[in-house]
């Protein structure tokens, strides 16, 4: 049985300023209450599609299925792919003193991290790919396991089997990735490029000097190429939710996909297999990955379920497209999926990860008091977040006067809406209305 359906508005403040007594309720007595919308446009659920990786089949093949259908994606790119980026290196102590170490003493809880830090910057998809092992180790508790991968990666490393290049490895991906000029492009597109570190790293089993490396770097490119709106987001590679990872990311980025702990907002990321629907959280993130495999009527199901709920933000993650990277899905597959998501735009608000996430956190920080003054409703807004940052237009419901025919929305002197449609519902008349969030007042009146 489903639960039932919460409301889909939330009432800030209610200050009608209209007074009355007695029994008697005066038609205008919700004048000036406004509610804000769960999700932008009054939509029932939301959507987010975003891409791991940075795969050039991405942007070449899928990129255009979306720009035609006018759906916007967050690509989460690996900067250290991309011309006029910082590469990636291991930063700290002598290489050659680190291996020398590795003859002498056993990998252990010490110097664990250093050492699995430097193997994976040595420069052969072998190293890397020991580097990747001891971290799903360490991540799923075989310690022990995870420092003996490491002890045979540098013996071999220390015997010549394995060579010291000190080239990088992107995740054994080629360099397939596109410019700068095209990332500022693809921005200007209405898509989100956001971070997912330099090289893809097993960021759980890093050192803090490289951790905050990968981290802080890659956010200092996709600064100075694209700009600080884009420094907003981050997947910390192979989804992992390692604490202290996520504990030093925090402190780089606003928003990652990996986690972002609410008491309000359930996350259910792609391991998990708890039903969504189950959840009385107001809010719950809901990461889906398909998979080669994955078939699209389970695919759809995902879309379907975000339709018959109020709560649910599916955040889906894509990776190889076209036979290129891992877990590909085909050109023909996407259009499908995502001309289904398409018609179904009427209940789901299709949007960036990070605009879903400002418009969460811009809707929980509002507060809003509305009054009545001179046949003139005065809205104060006031949030303690950075408007330079949060800039994405919340959906406001106001209740106005029942004898108002025209309404025009002021910011100070300037008309910022005119021509607004007047609907009605049980409480009265009111106007819908997006508005982006900044403190001030807002005066309506009938135009």
């Amino acid at each position: 049985m489903s639960k039932p359906k919460t409301t889909k508005w939330i009432i800030v403040t209610i200050l009608t300023g209209i007074l009355f007594s007695g029994c008697t309720k005066s038609p205008n007595q919700h004048v000036g209450q406004t509610e804000v919308s769960k999700w932008q446009g009054n939509k029932k659920s939301a959507v987010s599609i975003t891409y791991d990786d940075g795969i050039i089949t991405q942007f070449t093949v899928a990129r255009p299925i979306m720009n035609k259908l006018n759906l916007p994606a967050t690509f989460f790119v690996l900067t250290g792919k991309i011309n006029g980026s910082e590469n990636g290196k291991f930063l700290g102590r002598p290489q050659d003193e680190i291996i020398r170490e590795t003859a002498l003493t056993k990998t252990n809880a010490e110097n664990f991290f250093e050492r699995a830090s430097l193997i994976g910057y040595t420069g052969t998809s072998e190293a890397m790919l020991a580097h990747s092992n001891a971290g799903s180790l360490f991540e799923s508790g075989k310690v022990e396991e995870a420092y003996q991968t490491i002890d045979d990666a540098f013996e071999k490393l220390r015997n010549g089997t394995l060579k010291n290049t000190d080239e990088v490895v992107y995740h054994d991906n080629p360099q397939d990735t596109t410019s700068w000029e095209d990332l500022r492009k693809f921005a200007a597109e209405g898509h989100e490029i956001a971070s997912h570190s330099i090289t893809h790293p097993r960021m759980a089993v890093l050192d803090e000097v490289n951790l905050l490396y990968e981290l802080e770097q890659s956010k200092a490119d996709i600064y100075k190429n694209l700009g600080e709106k884009y420094t907003f987001s981050v997947e910390c590679p192979y989804g992992t939710e390692n604490e202290r990872v996520m504990e030093y990311a925090r402190l780089v980025y606003p928003a990652l996909r990996n986690r972002m702990p609410e008491e309000w907002l359930d996350e259910l990321n792609r391991s998990s297999d708890q039903d969504p629907e189950a959840s009385e959280n107001e809010y719950v993130q809901w990461q889906r990955g398909p998979l080669t495999d994955t078939g699209m009527d389970v695919m759809k199901s995902w879309i379907d379920t975000c339709q018959a709920n109020e709560n649910i933000w599916l955040v889906l993650v894509f990776h190889g497209v076209d036979n290129f990277g891992w877990e590909a899905k085909t050109a023909k597959e996407l259009e499908t999926y995502f001309t289904y998501i398409k018609e179904k735009e009427h209940d789901l608000w299709v949007a960036t990860f990070a605009d879903v996430t400002k418009y969460i956190r811009e809707r929980k920080n509002i507060d809003i008091s509305g009054k009545l003054e001179d046949e003139t409703i005065v809205l104060s807004l006031s949030s303690d977040l950075d408007p330079a940052i949060y800039d994405v237009p919340l959906s406001f419901k106001t209740y106005i006067p029942g004898n108002w025919k025209k309404v025009e929305v002021k910011k100070g002197e300037n008309i910022v809406l005119k021509g607004l449609d007047i609907q009605r519902d049980e409480k009265g008349s009111y106007i819908l209305y997006d508005m982006v969030p900044h403190n001030g007042q807002l005066l309506i009146s009938s135009s």
